[in-house]
């Protein structure tokens, strides 16, 4: 972004909640089903048919709430949005109103740099969450020539999270939505598939010159569904926004659509107000009601969360605070790693073998950490004998491990059985250092006249010769010391 603007950028987040029915009807929540095979007259909207709410919903809700240390609201209403689409079958959406179930809640994610002037934790405000109905989908042919619609979706429970308009870049909103996703996910009231719509987001922003207090005219970015694409839509409307100002134009207050393809924003329509959704109270919706023994008891069933976890292992095992937050993606996967680091005993090793080899197992073979076939006593075997140096690094990733994916039992016995142990005789090693010295006069006198970057080649030279069995730290050493004789 040119230097003098400053970006002001809020994310409207769409949290598909993780109950077995619908919002208002008893269809299941359920994806990949023949389209138009899960409705029924509440959430296809027939005359007659009335909503019944969702009280898990609620109760995952009031979890998200006391998460992000929200205010959890005793009393809010459900409201009618109209609006006219033909995956909306009712031509409303039913919502809460002014008045929603959590409010004024926060995340604290690291700043950028780049626009803060410094390092450090961002509290990013949450204005509210509220209760609403998924709309169904609709599917257009390519050629342009019909367009279907699905409502297996229309109905779905959503959580919409509104954050406040405190994020400066399209990095820390992007950071931003990585902690939420994390928070959903780990609190089991999201699956967090983003490629399927589950976890979504709108995106407002809008640019002002620096030290302005007003606002710029906001833009909306619709249906962003994955972090990069967070990213780069962001980072393109700001750009788009300076230069339309900097050319003496002004920003039209639109929606806009992401288009990854040629990347770049398009416009898709004029953006609404509220009074163009004409919202009226639901009358066929009590008013929600929520307890002090309720709240109490979604306070009793909280986990460890994320962030919590993530400050843990950071200050227990001296990770790296991107390491953690990678490790902490899931909760299965956060499990995985505390049973290797306990088994292992080691929690540095166990980090690096989770974000090395067995992430990248996991990419290959396009599986979750629960469909992954180590268990992590048998995973941590192997990391014991590289932490103890037995085994050299380059062997276990390259020999040992493969055969424990393969079905061998342990990595000692293939270990033993295959004579891979780690030498670390000096003497041995000495007589290799000595062979590579001679075999290389040119480097060995270039190092000498002062040209250390050679060094890492003759290590290497070594390490070759030894058949990837050397301990690289004893041959670091001994080669020190013999290129220091005359």
């Amino acid at each position: 972004m040119k230097p003098g603007y400053e970006a002001v950028i809020g994310l409207e987040v769409h949290v598909q909640l993780r109950t077995r029915s619908k919002m208002f009807c008893a269809c299941p929540n359920a994806s990949g089903e023949a389209p138009n095979s899960r409705t029924c007259p509440v959430c296809l909207g027939l005359p007659g048919a009335l909503p019944v709410l969702n009280a898990e919903a609620v109760r995952m809700a009031i979890t998200l709430g006391l998460a992000v240390e929200a205010r959890i609201r005793p009393e809010s209403a459900f409201y009618r949005k109209q609006y006219f689409y033909p995956d909306l079958p009712k031509g409303y959406q039913i919502t809460q109103g002014p008045v929603a179930l959590v409010e004024e809640g926060h995340l604290d994610i690291p700043g950028d740099e780049r626009v803060r002037g410094g390092r450090g934790p961002v509290r990013v405000r949450l204005e509210r969450a509220h209760l609403e109905e998924d709309a169904g989908k609709s599917h257009h042919d390519l050629d342009g020539k019909a367009s279907h619609v699905d409502l297996n979706r229309a109905g779905l429970p959503l959580l919409e999270i509104v954050g406040a308009p405190d994020l400066r870049s399209a990095q820390e909103a992007s950071d931003y939505l990585k902690s939420l996703h994390r928070l959903v996910v780990a609190l089991g009231i999201c699956d967090g598939n983003m490629e399927e719509g589950s976890f979504r987001c709108d995106a407002n922003v809008s640019v002002r010159r620096q030290g302005d207090a007003d606002f710029g005219t906001r833009v909306e970015v619709k249906n962003l569904n994955s972090f990069r694409f967070v990213r780069q839509a962001l980072d393109y409307e700001v750009d788009r926004h300076v230069t339309l100002l900097e050319a003496g134009g002004s920003v039209a207050m639109e929606t806009r659509g992401w288009d990854a393809a040629a990347g770049e924003t398009r416009a898709q329509r004029t953006k609404e107000a509220a009074m163009d959704y004409r919202y009226f109270p639901e009358p066929d919706l009590p008013l929600l009601v929520v307890d002090s023994s309720e709240i109490e008891a979604a306070k009793a069933a909280l986990p460890e969360l994320p962030d919590q976890r993530i400050k843990r292992w950071c200050e227990t095992h001296e990770l790296g605070l991107e390491e953690a937050q990678t490790l902490a993606q899931s909760p299965a996967f956060a499990a995985y790693f505390e049973a290797l680091a306990e088994a292992s005993g080691t929690g540095r090793g166990a980090a690096a073998w989770m974000l090395g080899e067995v992430s990248r197992t996991l990419n290959e073979r396009g599986i979750g950490i629960e469909a992954f076939p180590l268990a992590p006593e048998t995973l941590a075997g192997l990391v014991r004998l590289v932490e103890a140096r037995t085994l050299a690094f380059g062997t276990a990733k390259d020999q040992v491990f493969p055969a424990l994916l393969a079905g061998a039992p342990s990595a000692e016995a293939i270990v033993a059985e295959r004579g891979l142990a780690q030498v670390g005789d000096r003497v041995a090693i000495l007589a290799l250092v000595e062979e590579t010295l001679a075999s290389n006069p040119g480097p060995v006198a270039q190092i000498r006249a002062g040209k250390e970057s050679l060094r890492g080649f003759l290590v290497g030279q070594v390490l070759k010769s030894g058949g990837g069995r050397l301990d690289a730290r004893i041959v670091q050493e001994v080669l020190t010391e013999a290129l220091a004789k005359p």
